[in-house]
């Protein structure tokens, strides 16, 4: 019987990409690396905060993370 081939990890969605507990995926929001002296406070403190992938997104996120990175 033939070896079982590893899959390799797309490095950059391991570098994004969080999988959860419950095997959820975690992203940051966009729009907070420059730019922000015209931003106001609340926005930047919103966008602080981590969000999930959703539906589609998520299946193929998880594509590019086989071992859940």
């Amino acid at each position: 019987m033939a070896k079982k081939l590893k899959l390799k990890t797309k490095r950059g969605a391991a570098k994004r990409f969080k999988i959860t507990g419950s095997g959820r995926v975690k992203r940051a929001h966009a729009g907070k690396r420059h730019l922000l002296g015209t931003k106001p406070s609340k926005r930047t403190r919103r966008l602080r905060q981590g969000a999930l992938v959703k539906g589609v997104d998520e299946r193929e996120v998880k594509r590019m993370l086989p071992y859940g990175c």
